[in-house]
């Protein structure tokens, strides 16, 4: 399967991401903690590729950052 990238990155949430997890005063490891305490288990290496772009972000997981992060899919996705 052949993966698109926009503008480079594999993903449009992983800026969102690392902005809002600093904004919280979060480590990658922590994030990766809270993410797994809601049963997505994903390590800290995963969420810096994330952060980074370099990792294809599923629709599914969107939600799980979204509630381990205190807030909402859209604007993770930058629509809100």
């Amino acid at each position: 399967m052949k993966l698109y990238k926009h503008n480079g990155l594999c993903n449009v949430s992983g800026e969102r991401i690392r902005q809002r997890r600093e904004a919280l005063k979060l480590s990658q490891e922590q994030l990766s903690a809270r993410l797994q305490l809601l049963g997505l288990e994903l390590n800290q290496k995963v969420i810096s590729r994330v952060e980074t772009g370099l990792r294809v972000v599923p629709d599914f997981e969107l939600e799980y950052y979204a509630r381990a992060l205190d807030t909402d899919v859209l604007w993770l996705l930058g629509l809100g």
